[in-house]
C-alpha cells in the first residue's frame, strides 16, 4: 500500500484489536495478578494465566500481520463474537465471575467494528470502481 492511500477501515479495526491483544497478552504473561485486579477477580498462581498470555500475544501478533487480508478479517467477525457467547455462557451458568464477560464485550464490539468496516470498505470500493468506468466513457 503507497502512503498516498489510506489504511482500509476493515484493517484499521483488525490493528486495533490486536493493539488490545497483544496489550492484554503481555499483562497476562508478566503481570497476571495486577490484570486480574483491576477488574475484581482474583488473583492466581496457576501458571496456566501466563499461557493463556502468550496465547494472547501471539494471537494479537497474527492479527496485525493478517489485518489486510479480507477472508481473515471475515472469520474474525464470527470468531470474537463466538468469544463473547462463550464467555457470557460461562458467567450465565456460574463458571466464572461477570467481570469476564467484559472480555467478550471488547471482543463483540470489536467484531462489530470490523463488520461495518468491511461493509464500508466494500461500498467505497463500489463507489471508486462506478468513478472510473464512468471516466472511462467516452
Amino acid at each position: 500500500m503507497s502512503s498516498s492511500q489510506s489504511m482500509p477501515r476493515a484493517a484499521l479495526s483488525a490493528r486495533w484489536f490486536a493493539f488490545y491483544v497483544v496489550s492484554v497478552g503481555a499483562a497476562l504473561l508478566l503481570v497476571p495478578n495486577l490484570l486480574l485486579a483491576l477488574f475484581g477477580m482474583a488473583p492466581t498462581s496457576e501458571i496456566w494465566i501466563r499461557v493463556v498470555g502468550l496465547i494472547a500475544f501471539n494471537l494479537g501478533v497474527y492479527v496485525w500481520i493478517s489485518a489486510h487480508h479480507r477472508r481473515f478479517l471475515q472469520a474474525s467477525v464470527y470468531t470474537r463474537a463466538l468469544v463473547f457467547i462463550v464467555l457470557a455462557g460461562f458467567v450465565l451458568a456460574g463458571m466464572a465471575e461477570p467481570m469476564l464477560a467484559l472480555f467478550g464485550v471488547v471482543d463483540l464490539c470489536g467484531a462489530i467494528w470490523t463488520w461495518l468496516a468491511l461493509r464500508a470498505d466494500d461500498q467505497a470500493r463500489g463507489a471508486l470502481a462506478v468513478g472510473v468506468a464512468a471516466a472511462a466513457r467516452p
